[in-house]
């Protein structure tokens, strides 16, 4: 699954640390999920989403 986190937390100049923080999880599960190492929980995505100002749509995109 391709996703815009890293494009999108760059362009609000968050680093993987702040956006977790807001998410509630660790960096290495931000990192994870960046690096397409993990796919977060349905909670975990919409939490994301609202953090990074998107839709979990445009966030996630299929291969």
């Amino acid at each position: 699954m391709d996703n815009q986190i890293l494009r999108l937390r760059n362009a609000r100049g968050l680093t993987q640390q702040a956006l977790a923080a807001q998410c509630g999880v660790s960096r290495q599960t931000i990192n994870a999920i960046e690096n397409d190492k993990y796919d977060p929980t349905l909670h975990l995505a919409f939490a994301l989403a609202k953090s990074l100002g998107t839709t979990v749509d445009a966030l996630f995109k299929g291969e």
